[in-house]
């Protein structure tokens, strides 16, 4: 018996100009399409052209853009954010975009590909497990980490030179990823989560 796939959420977490972020996002979602048990829905911050503050937060009237990504998220199962860290930290835009929705990331795991100067992007990657903590989210324990990707992806900027570590580390993250999915999925199915 073969159980429907997860929908997993690829967050492309970065919005500056020249950024290397839809390269790392794309080969994720190639990573995921070699298997049969997810779904992937590529969100790109750019493309979701949110605003730069939180509008309609507390009451009001909220930008159609906000309320068109909404049912994006709520549909997920899990979610994975491609993050660069830019001076120790994440993306503003990122944080923005997360603080702007809540009950669509409770009870779901989060799982991180990561890049950066020498951390790999790491540094970020422990900020944000504590920003999901507070909105109920689970953050799976390993990651992908790229140090400098700006080198080790091929001409085409698709594929890492030699794939055999990352392709092993973007497995290891989804089996976690796709583990808790299931697991929160199937309880929540029992007892619905209520925070």
């Amino acid at each position: 018996m073969s159980e429907k796939p997860l929908n997993i959420a690829v967050i492309v977490g970065s919005v500056r100009e020249g950024r290397i972020a839809p390269v790392v996002a794309n080969w994720l979602v190639r990573q995921a399409e070699r298997r049969d048990d997810v779904a992937i829905d590529l969100i790109d911050l750019v493309e979701a052209r949110l605003p730069g503050e939180l509008k309609g937060h507390f009451g009001g009237d909220r930008p159609a853009e906000v309320t068109a990504l909404r049912p994006r998220l709520a549909a997920a199962d899990a979610f994975v954010v491609v993050v660069p860290e830019y001076n120790r930290g994440y993306p503003g835009a990122l944080k923005t975009m997360i603080d702007t929705y809540h009950a669509e990331w409770q009870a779901k795991p989060v799982g991180f590909v990561c890049y950066g100067g020498m951390s790999s992007g790491l540094r970020a990657v422990e900020q944000l497990r504590l920003v999901f903590a507070e909105l109920h989210a689970v953050t799976v324990r390993d990651s992908v980490a790229f140090q400098s990707p700006w080198t080790m992806f091929d001409a085409d900027g698709n594929w890492p030179a030699d794939p055999s570590g990352c392709d092993a580390a973007a497995k290891t993250m989804l089996d976690e990823l796709v583990w808790y999915a299931r697991a929160l999925r199937d309880a929540k199915t029992v007892r619905p989560y209520a925070s």
